[in-house]
């Protein structure tokens, strides 16, 4: 029999097409450049020809070179660098250097998802003169090779058994389903949702009899069929480089390329809690059972597998890991069985064996993961023909380690008995895209004209998934069959693109609205962009009739289904040069536009780490109101990474000691952390929806952070609710942002936008960002809410912030309040200038005096010299940095000192005729201070404007005379002395000083403005 023939070897390659260059520095000297490219990857170093005497060559070559080790090439880097050939100048004696590029292997893409960036070259030196960019396009591939020989052959195959299915588990008792607390179900209570309005849609056709129309594609001369993409790298010294690993993030396969977050922690800001892990793999010869079920007992802990699968064969298998705490145990051996947990109670002992917990090994990391052995099974039970045989072995591995092990997130531990909705999990958001729909113009629409004296009113309804949006009236151009819009309409979609977009043609201009025909078009034929630069090409639509008034075109055969009723213009594109946000821009956790070719190397890691909690307050209430218990996880956010603790149960002080890490890209970001009450793990019990309940929420600005220094914190858990605020309790975490604090490129990220650059280059309005962000928040919910264990949409809006931009009183005190405090330091300079010129302390005054004659005479010493004193300032200062980084603020929020009346405002949307009048007589008088504070701006700046206006001349004649007498005196007297008459002047003594308002104040008083005009 022929040997089965060796798979195919596996090999992936990089392509690296090198498009073009831009803008060269001339080098050859004879004010060109003969410029050649060199590639190195992975020790691999290829080139390409050389451009004779062009300052923009274009080489158009694909080098290509083998990735050694795929699962570490997001480690490599990529060199580009541009040289003029010696050969061709006329001082050839070396290849001058024309710049370099460094490409990271996150910025590889796939074959057939890249295109072409432009990247900026590089300085080699400090003291290089480097312009120009150069354009290039990388991805990779994976090949198959074949082996060097194969045997042919027809080998007979066999196929396996069948997949057997895993039988049920067996029902558990069920436990009592708790009551919410009073102060559980105030938390509970819907918060004030800002409602936007859009539009009021009429009934529309069932997409599911909207086929696909064919596209017919505008041809537009573009001479780089690709995508054209710029991108800006950082001129950087050295790099962040962590090592990667795969890894599954539930709802989602993620390649080994495309790992969720590639780091990797010390686990050294948490308690290490040490548990006995026990792995039941599989057993073999035990006696023929239904559902046979392991049971591991060590002192007072006892759990009980899941059924076995393959039991009617006789080997079961359960493959399952059970973690225990291994505290101090009153016993000190270790209880493996096997039972037979058939229909006939009660269930048969099948065998077991035990362990001395004092030979257990103890594993520390990074060892690998113990291997599990054979042990035979022993004892047995008295039956009515005599003791039972016990034969067969299991399959087990028993070690002792911390919560640090990558076991332990799917185990069954003691710490929580509901597996389901109580396991630690990492989650990853969806990849969002701005989708952005360019409606041009509609043609061959017949609809009928309007009555005399009214226009036509034909707009464009696109609907995608739950969003809808609608163009403004259109331009009618023609015999009143052609319609142009030119409008831009934006929407939030997330991978993968399996979405159609509904597009509806109405006829607004009758009071009822028709529909005159629509089309479906799918998201994916949307071609991406990532540069402002790209046109992308747009397409024409057919539009099918709908049942509104559409007469169809007598041109087109006629066919048993919908007829043609015109065609429209679209313009489709992904927008990938900007970022989608989900988060309000203040507390954002991530600046990354969606185009992976954009982003930039990582600056740094950080690590957090959920120590536990203190005196939470009970959210629920068991054995008839007599107990409370909570049962508390915590969620932190930052980036795409979503991480949640296992679930506590029944505890008021819960001790997660979890640890999780994260990437970096920009310091000026936020760390998100929230605690809450598990409800939905009673799900399967009480067979309704459950929600869980909000404790509190702790932010951390990553900037506030010194780099690798280690913050562990205590935060109070705040809550504001309709009695007024509450402390629910604290948490206490662990935080350490690990970066090369000297490195340049950390520093660099200072001065460059915060937002990528699509964002300025094509800005999105702000009532516009507001209605995108509430739908990728939508988005984002409802994907996390697909994962297992699901991550409710509740703990999605409280972790983002879903309602920040509602309506408060409160937040307005607040907002005040802080414009106050950035004012107060000119009140407090102000003060200290009355104190000095009314002598309070004579030696400051007299070193003003002569600080002040120093910087008369010598000018050029007042910037040097405030430079300075900022310096100074900054210095002492540094004695009252803050030693932690901050969490809530109630005092800064006002919740400390709200009115009952305020609290009522802000938590009841829709109140009662007598308390809406109430507000809106408190509302008309704090409106009324803002209109007479905005009526005194506005006079003061109009009686500037009187100075020389000849409203009243009399004080304009005044004015420009003594314009013109300050004018004379400073032709004549030396500005010096100008300047310091008029700074002692300034500075004398109050006996010399008149207490009634300076003539100068009040001239300007007296001047006139419009305020006696108005009504």
């Amino acid at each position: 029999m022929a040997a089965p023939p060796e798979p195919p070897t596996t090999v992936r390659k990089l392509a690296v097409e090198v498009v073009d260059a831009r803008d060269l520095i001339p080098k050859d000297g004879l004010g060109t450049s003969s410029a050649y490219v060199v590639v190195d990857f992975a020790g691999q170093r290829k080139r390409t020809r050389t451009v004779p005497r062009d300052l923009n060559p274009k080489w158009y070559e694909v080098l290509e070179f083998t990735v050694p080790d795929p699962s570490s090439m997001v480690l490599e880097e990529l060199n580009v660098e541009i040289y003029n050939d010696k050969r061709m100048s006329a001082a050839g004696h070396k290849n001058h250097f024309l710049g370099r590029v460094r490409i990271y292997g996150s910025q590889f893409m796939k074959r057939g998802e890249e295109g072409i960036v432009y990247f900026p070259l590089e300085k080699r030196s400090l003291l290089s003169w480097i312009r120009g960019e150069i354009g290039l396009k990388t991805y990779y591939y994976d090949e198959e090779v074949p082996p060097p020989e194969q045997e042919k052959g027809n080998p007979d195959q066999q196929a396996g058994p069948p997949p057997q299915t895993e039988p049920p588990a067996e029902p558990e008792p069920q436990p009592e389903i708790p009551a919410p607390t009073e102060a559980a179900v105030e938390m509970q209570l819907p918060p004030p949702v800002s409602v936007i309005v859009l539009e009021e849609s009429h009934p529309e056709p069932p997409p599911e009899q909207f086929p696909v129309p064919d596209v017919m594609e505008v041809p537009e001369s573009d001479p780089y069929p690709p995508e054209v993409r710029k991108t800006q790298t950082m001129p950087c010294s050295e790099r962040v480089r962590v090592p990667r690993r795969s890894r599954t993030i539930s709802g989602r396969f993620v390649a080994p390329i495309e790992s969720v977050e590639p780091v990797q922690s010390s686990y050294d800001l948490v308690e290490k809690m040490p548990y006995l892990f026990v792995r039941i793999v599989k057993a073999r010869g035990i006696r023929p059972c239904e559902s046979p079920y392991v049971k591991v007992r060590t002192g007072q802990h006892s759990l009980r597998s899941r059924p076995a699968r393959d039991a009617s064969t006789g080997s079961p298998e359960w493959n399952q890991i059970f973690a225990l705490k291994n505290g101090q145990q009153p016993e000190s051996t270790l209880e493996i069985s096997v039972w037979d947990g058939g229909t006939a109670p009660p269930d048969s002992f099948l065998g077991g064996v035990c362990f001395d917990l004092s030979d257990v090994p103890v594993r520390d990391q990074p060892d690998g993961p113990l291997a599990p052995q054979w042990y035979r099974l022993e004892g047995g039970e008295l039956g009515p023909n005599g003791p039972t045989q016990v034969t067969g072995d299991i399959m087990v591995s028993v070690w002792i380690g911390t919560q640090a092990d990558e076991s332990f997130p799917e185990s069954w531990n003691t710490d929580a008995p509901y597996v389901n909705y109580t396991k630690s999990k990492v989650y990853q958001s969806p990849k969002l895209w701005y989708l952005r729909a360019s409606v041009i113009e509609a043609q061959d629409v017949r609809i009928p004209p309007p009555v005399p004296g009214m226009l036509y009113d034909v707009r464009i309804k696109i609907q995608l998934g739950f969003q809808s949006a609608r163009t403004r009236r259109s331009t009618v151009t023609g015999s009143g069959s052609t319609f142009s819009w030119m409008e831009d309409l934006m929407f939030v979609i997330s991978e993968p693109l399996e979405e159609h977009m509904v597009v509806l043609l109405e006829d607004r201009t009758t009071k009822e609205p028709l529909l005159v025909g629509h089309t479906m078009v799918p998201v994916k034929c949307a071609e991406q962009r990532l540069d402002e630069r790209h046109m992308v090409a747009s397409k024409w639509f057919n539009l099918e009739s709908g049942p509104g008034n559409c007469m169809p075109n007598p041109n087109m055969s006629m066919t048993g289904g919908p007829h043609y009723c015109g065609r429209i213009h679209l313009r489709l594109c992904l927008e990938g040069g900007y970022h989608v946000l989900d988060e309000a821009a203040h507390v954002c956790s991530d600046f990354r536009p969606t185009a992976k070719q954009l982003w930039k190397p990582p600056i740094g890691t950080l690590e957090l780490g959920i120590i536990g909690a203190r005196g939470l307050l009970p959210m629920k209430t068991k054995g008839g109101g007599m107990k409370g218990s909570t049962d508390a996880y915590c969620v932190a956010k930052y980036g795409k990474k979503w991480v949640r603790t296992r679930t506590i149960t029944d505890s008021f002080d819960p001790k997660w000691n979890e640890q999780y890490t994260w990437q970096v890209y920009d310091p000026c970001t936020v760390l998100t952390i929230g605690v809450f009450d598990n409800w939905r793990m009673f799900v399967d019990v009480a067979g309704d929806d459950r929600t869980d309940y909000r404790i509190g929420k702790v932010r951390i600005r990553v900037s506030t952070l010194e780099s690798n220094k280690a913050y562990t914190c205590s935060y109070p858990l705040l809550v504001l609710l309709r009695s007024g605020l509450k402390k629910m309790g604290e948490v206490q975490l662990a935080v350490r942002f690990g970066c090369p604090g000297l490195l340049p490129d950390t520093w660099s990220t200072y001065t460059q936008p915060i937002l990528p650059r699509m964002h300025y280059l094509r800005p999105i309005g702000v009532a516009q960002q507001e209605a995108l962000r509430g739908a990728a928040i939508r988005v984002v919910a409802e994907w996390l809410e697909r994962s297992e264990p699901p991550l409710g949409r509740e703990v999605v809006r409280y972790m983002l912030d879903a309602d920040a931009t509602t309506w408060s009183l409160r937040k307005s005190k607040s907002n005040w309040f802080r414009i106050m405090g950035i004012v107060a330091w000119a009140v407090g300079l102000t003060r200290w200038i009355n104190s000095v010129r009314d002598w309070k302390n004579p030696v400051t005054t007299v070193l003003v005096h002569m600080l002040y004659l120093v910087l008369v005479w010598y000018p050029e010493l007042v910037v040097p010299t405030g430079a300075l004193y900022i310096f100074v300032i900054g210095i002492w200062y540094y004695r009252f940095r803050p030693r932690s980084p901050a969490g809530m603020d109630a005092r800064l929020s006002q919740a400390d000192t709200i009115e009952p009346d305020e609290l009522e405002e802000e938590f009841d949307p829709v109140p009662s005729p007598d308390v809406i009048r109430m507000r809106y007589e408190r509302l008309r008088t704090i409106a009324g201070r803002v209109q007479r504070v905005m009526g005194d701006l506005a006079a003061q700046g109009e009686r500037v404007q009187a100075l020389v206006s000849w409203r009243d001349p009399r004080a304009t004649r005044i004015f420009i005379g003594f314009c013109l007498g300050v004018a004379l005196v400073l032709y004549t007297v030396p500005p010096k002395m100008v300047a310091v008459a008029l700074g002692f002047y300034f500075l004398r003594h109050p006996m010399f000083r008149d207490p009634m308002p300076p003539p100068a104040l009040n001239f300007f008083r007296r001047l006139p403005s419009l305020s006696d005009r108005l009504l």
